[in-house]
């Protein structure tokens, strides 16, 4: 079994939902070594996230910032936790119920996903800044 793990920092990105799997493969080059294994990707934030879904329509991701900026609004009176803005307190809530990571199996050098599916960096802050995530893949 092999083990490999390493920490990239993803570029700066507007607020909204974002693929990603391109950048991660680009700097994950031992991807080819394994032949059957899982990729785990962990985000090191608590205001932005991690998800797979559609990869072709952007509609999808558009979709996706206004649906949740309605279940998570900004500005909401019994919010404490403000002090970097409007968008501070919601940016945690969103990103606890997107989630920091996703797990992705590996098959023949390559991620196993499906079809339309793409890894997403779900940037929930007006000015997040380039994200670090760590890369741990593992298998044989």
């Amino acid at each position: 079994m092999k083990f490999f793990q390493k920490e990239i920092s993803l570029q700066s990105r507007r607020r909204g939902f974002h693929l990603i799997t391109s950048e991660i493969t680009g700097q994950l080059t031992e991807l080819s070594q394994i032949s059957t294994g899982q990729l785990q990707v962990f985000i090191k934030h608590t205001s932005a996230s991690l998800t797979i879904n559609e990869n072709a329509d952007p509609t999808v991701r558009e979709d996706f910032e206004s649906h949740i900026n309605k279940m998570v609004p900004e500005n909401a009176p019994y919010y404490k936790h403000t002090f970097e803005g409007p968008d501070d307190m919601p940016a945690h809530i969103k990103a606890s119920l997107m989630g920091t990571s996703v797990n992705i199996p590996v098959t023949n050098g390559r991620l196993n996903l499906g079809t339309w599916q793409g890894i997403y960096l779900c940037e929930h802050r007006n000015h997040g800044g380039s994200r670090k995530v760590v890369l741990t893949l593992f298998g044989v």
